[in-house]
């Protein structure tokens, strides 16, 4: 055989003298195609003959032409040889594959792109070797080349661990490189499961828990980049040192889980679920460096900034929609304990009850200040205003929202509100002492109470999340008697000015002069105009508080009994008139802003009663009237039938019983109490 294959002619003998150099393992054949009818080309490996302890040496990558014909001739190509076309392929010519390195090549270069290949190298010489030991049982005489061996396993190991050690720095290690360091990872750790099963000698360097070995690299990285962030804060601004750290570790976090779940992914297998293991180190290294620092306690405002990360920010990044298909952050839950966490966000709930109870008394000092000073509150379209409900809502709503999402529970949150069962008194005490001295601009700052006092109520009405239940029953409650005694405060002037007329009610002259009436009315007309100055709604109200007063009183004038309706036209002519003074009634306060509609039921259901004339009529038409309002007793029936001259006691007796009976079978409790307001004899 030519020595020399570069320029060797396809001869026969060179033929053979190749195929019987294949046949005793020092050339591989790899590959084979037919070029055309008259040509062949194979890519061999030609190894060079073993040296004096027998190890095969490195080879290279040949490719051979094979020639038929007078002017047939060959071509060998080794690496990138110049194809014999001038520097040009010809149309039927093909790239030749690149050159494969040996293990010796990869490790002396330190190629990590092609660790994966030299694993896979490693692998073959392991199993070849161990298996001549298995059989011949002699260490000794392969001593060089298991410690040969062995050298080349430290040096793969060395550079797998080291491009592993590289996956998080842009730019210091390919997506190819990483793939190829993770695969030759893969493979040496099948390999050492391999060597478990089998019942053999175990090379020495099979003993180690690579997967362990990888796990603590990671996590070295990880720990190191969050020690020594890559980016750090540029404008720190009035940042404390801790909270430029806590940003600074945490916008590594993000980053470099951004970057592990669109690139270092790519380069694990999906079972391994590279994603979720890189969050789990980063969420532990970002937890014990937070935990140390708050062992030493911190400063309230440190303190929430401290809850913020764990409550707000922290979530927030693993909710990026880039994080969140990818890591489950159920699994990781928080950063820091139970133990922990406690006693900080005690600390902030504290300071947070201290400012809210700070700024309520200051608000409520200043408006106390503005009353005695004889000041009247501000006018916005025509109608009397305060801030104080406005102001301390904002603050209320806009504290126990935030705390909730720091502290991470709204219920949590809910404890910064219950000093307000001790701070809404204040409120009511100014109130009672503002009605209490009746100054000039007494009534002015009641009508502007009374928007405050609606707007708190809506409040705890349509926010109850932001307080605890027994806040929120107590608070009410306050509100309802301020409302009720500052209705009573601003009304009672008016009852003083209608009294002589209600006293007319009920008598002979009501029943039987038009005019009595219509005084009345006009009365009330005039009054309900000087009680403008609340806003829209809260007039309304007031008015529809006069329109229950006013029914109440028409109602115990009428029950008095001072007109006795002998026959049935004198009760036809009582029925006629209290329906149409309830009609006027209706208009006028309807006119001026009452919705309070139900009560014109309770007159027209008196003057049905008064115009019946059948007991079995009177009996359901007072079950009627006690069905529609549950308060309505005994003494009130009573009083009613009294009118009717012409029902006996033992008669009236009968409805009363038939009432009583029908309202203990039903709920009593009245949803609009009236008739409690109506004192009888």
């Amino acid at each position: 055989m030519c020595l020399t294959l570069r320029s060797c002619l396809p001869c026969r003998s060179c033929r053979e003298a190749l195929s019987e150099y294949c046949s005793k393992r020092f050339i591989t054949r790899t590959r084979m195609r037919t070029r055309s009818e008259s040509a062949e080309t194979v890519d061999l490996r030609v190894n060079r003959p073993p040296d004096q302890s027998g190890k095969p040496e490195g080879g290279r990558w040949f490719k051979l032409n094979l020639w038929g014909g007078q002017k047939a001739q060959s071509q060998a190509v080794v690496g990138n040889t110049t194809p014999p076309t001038g520097g040009r392929y010809s149309p039927t010519d093909k790239e030749p594959k690149t050159v494969a390195l040996t293990l010796e090549e990869i490790l002396a270069a330190k190629d990590v792109q092609h660790l994966c290949e030299a694993s896979r190298q490693l692998i073959q010489r392991e199993e070849r070797l161990f298996g001549v030991i298995m059989e011949t049982d002699s260490l000794t005489r392969n001593a060089e080349e298991v410690d040969k061996l062995a050298v080349d396993y430290k040096n793969l190991k060395s550079l797998i661990f080291t491009t592993l050690g590289l996956s998080l720095g842009p730019g210091e290690v390919s997506v190819e490189a990483l793939t190829s360091a993770v695969k030759a990872l893969n493979q040496e750790v099948d390999q050492d499961q391999q060597w478990k099963k089998e019942n053999r000698p175990t090379p020495a360097w099979r003993h180690d828990d690579l997967k362990k070995l990888h796990e603590s690299t990671l996590r070295s990285l990880v720990e190191d980049r969050m020690d020594n962030p890559t980016s750090p804060l540029a404008d720190k601004g009035e940042m404390s040192s801790f909270q430029v750290d806590v940003n600074s570790m945490g916008r590594q976090l993000k980053e470099d889980l951004l970057l592990v779940v669109e690139v270092v992914k790519r380069c694990y297998p999906p079972e391994q679920d590279i994603c979720n293991f890189y969050a789990g180190l980063y969420h532990q290294t970002f937890s014990s460096r937070l935990r140390k620092i708050a062992d030493f306690g911190l400063e309230d405002k440190d303190c929430t900034f401290l809850l913020r990360w764990v409550n707000e920010y922290y979530p927030q990044i693993l909710q990026k929609p880039e994080l969140s298909c990818q890591i489950n952050a159920e699994v990781l839950g928080k950063l820091l304990p139970e133990e922990l966490l406690k006693p900080l966000e005690e600390q902030f709930l504290s300071k947070q009850q201290e400012v809210l109870q700070t700024y309520i008394v200051r608000v409520l000092e200043e408006a106390e200040q503005r009353w005695r000073k004889g000041e009247e509150p501000t006018r916005e379209d025509g109608c009397f205003v305060s801030h104080v409900a406005y102001d301390i809502i904002q603050l209320v709503h806009g504290m126990v929202s935030t705390a909730a999402t720091i502290v991470g529970d709204i219920h949590k949150a809910q404890i910064i509100t219950s000093r307000l069962k001790a701070l809404l008194p204040s409120f009511q005490t100014f109130q009672n002492n503002v009605m209490k001295q009746n100054k000039p601009n007494s009534q002015p700052i009641i009508k502007a109470n009374l928007g405050c006092i609606q707007q708190f109520m809506e409040l705890f009405n349509k926010k109850r999340h932001l307080f605890q239940d027994d806040v929120q029953t107590k608070c009410l409650q306050i509100l309802t008697d301020m409302k009720q005694s500052a209705h009573t405060y601003l009304l009672k002037p008016v009852h003083v000015v209608l009294k002589p007329k209600y006293n007319l009610l009920g008598t002979s002259d009501w029943l039987n002069k038009p005019e009595v009436f219509e005084k009345l009315l006009d009365s009330m007309e005039k009054e309900i105009q000087d009680l403008q100055g609340s806003i829209q709604s809260c007039h309304q109200e007031l008015v529809g508080q006069l329109h229950q007063d006013v029914t109440a009183e028409y109602v115990k004038r009428l029950l008095k009994v001072k007109v006795k309706l002998k026959d049935r036209e004198q009760q036809h002519k009582a029925y006629q008139k209290i329906k149409d003074n309830a009609e006027s009634l209706q208009d006028l306060f309807g006119r001026m802003g009452s919705k309070e509609d139900w009560l014109n039921e309770i007159l027209t259901k008196i003057a049905e009663v008064l115009k019946l004339q059948e007991l079995p009529a009177i009996q359901m038409e007072v079950v009627s009237l006690g069905t529609s309002f549950p308060d309505l007793s005994e003494k009130h029936v009573s009083a009613l039938l009294k009118l009717k001259t012409n029902v006996s006691k033992d008669n009236r007796k009968t409805v009363k019983d038939t009432l009583s009976d029908y309202l203990k079978e039903i709920d009593n409790v009245a949803s609009r109490p009236f008739f409690s307001k109506v004192q009888v004899k």
